[in-house]
């Protein structure tokens, strides 16, 4: 049976997911540092097996970034998708002020669904592109 549980990603879970979706893989101590440091994490469970995962971080008033969204490739298309964005929105409207600022960048194909949430895509006639940069330290 799925249910929903948060505040309990662990560094392990989180980079298993990631990698399950082929998404950037990062060393779980660094993992454990930013899941200490997100507003809200949430996990959806089939059992107790993962099945999905997503967080949100941010200044917890003006500005909301959704990170880390990932469903297990083996349970794909079956509502744990709208089950993490319905937890993640729940959270961002008990601290959200009016007009607060929620942005995500997604992954190639996933436009749509979070088109549903009512993201717009970039740019517009009044909002350029979005933009990201990944640090290199040597660099």
């Amino acid at each position: 049976m799925l249910h929903t549980v948060s505040q309990s990603i662990t560094p392990e879970v989180f980079c298993a997911m990631r990698d399950k979706a082929g998404f950037k893989p990062y060393p779980a101590e660094d993992a454990a540092v930013a899941l200490r440091n997100s507003l809200y994490t949430v996990e959806i469970r089939d059992g107790d097996k993962t099945v999905g995962i997503a967080r949100v971080v941010g200044d917890n008033r003006l500005a909301f970034f959704i990170k880390d969204v990932v469903v297990d490739p083996g349970y794909q298309k079956r509502g744990i998708g709208q089950m993490l964005m319905e937890a993640l929105f729940a959270y961002i409207r008990l601290h959200a002020c009016e007009s607060a600022y929620i942005g995500l960048m997604a992954t190639p194909g996933t436009e749509e669904f979070y088109e549903k949430f009512g993201f717009i895509r970039r740019p517009t006639a009044t909002l350029g592109h979005g933009m990201v940069l990944f640090l290199h330290h040597d660099a």
